[in-house]
């Protein structure tokens, strides 16, 4: 698996579209409309910050994890340059440790879907639920099936910011479900551009996986929106948000 080394020095470029204050506040929305706003939330797989600033900002105390050291070094130059505190740890969701529990937990853009073996999903999961306090909520969004099918695919797209371009590429196998992504980034220094590589993939999970992943680690649903929109999640959605909460203690592996 990618330790997104490369990625991580043009991630905040590429997602420079990406609206973390509006997205941040629907998050808080519904922590607020299904329980209520957390003290103490873990921000799973963090990458290099955007939503654990931006929470922080809003006066809760955040723990970001992330697999990557890269992207966490990013993280902790964004709070620094934010006025942040928070707390960044180099964890694997399936490996995760922390001093105590949490009372909310989150998993944005789409990174459980980089987990792409269902067991180690399942012991993500599974971690997650051991450190969120019983009856809290655990939030995360997913890239559908019907976006790997339909929307990645065999596709390419191409991203322009100022002195950077990358060529995106999918090739999604039909059966599994699983889209592995080429990264090509021309990223310009002085008078010449630089070019540098990266590949990971993404797996799509059905509603009925997740439905089962989250019953076995004591969630149950409470609602699966589109993103971003107060519409129930359909057969077209591209990201989906998921609303769950902790309801019983399980066996944790």
């Amino acid at each position: 698996m990618s330790n997104y080394s490369s990625f991580s020095a043009v991630y905040d470029s590429l997602m420079s579209d990406v609206d973390y204050r509006a997205r941040t506040a629907r998050l808080l929305k519904l922590f607020e409309k299904y329980d209520r706003r957390p003290a103490l939330l873990l921000d799973v797989a963090c990458g290099t910050g955007g939503f654990s600033n931006e929470l922080a900002l809003s006066g809760i105390e955040v723990i970001g994890t992330d697999m990557s050291e890269e992207m966490l070094a990013c993280a902790r130059m964004n709070s620094a340059a934010a006025g942040t505190d928070v707390l960044f740890l180099c964890q694997r969701a399936e490996e995760l440790d922390l001093y105590g529990t949490v009372d909310g937990a989150v998993c944005c853009l789409d990174s459980l879907n980089h987990i792409t073996d269902y067991g180690r999903l399942c012991r993500a999961l599974s971690r997650i639920s051991l450190f969120l306090e019983t009856g809290r909520l655990f939030i995360f969004d997913v890239n559908t099936v019907f976006k790997h099918k339909y929307i990645l695919a065999d596709n390419t797209f191409i991203i322009e910011r100022e002195n950077i371009f990358c060529a995106w590429r999918n090739a999604t196998d039909e059966k599994t479900l699983v889209t592995d992504i080429a990264l090509d980034f021309f990223v310009k220094q002085g008078e010449f551009y630089k070019r540098s590589f990266e590949d990971f993939s993404e797996r799509a999970y059905t509603c009925g996986q997740l439905e089962k992943a989250l019953k076995s680690a004591g969630f149950e649903i409470l609602a699966v929106f589109d993103d971003m929109s107060e519409k129930p999640a359909d057969e077209k959605t591209e990201r989906a948000v998921y609303v769950t909460r902790k309801v019983k203690e399980t066996g944790h592996g």
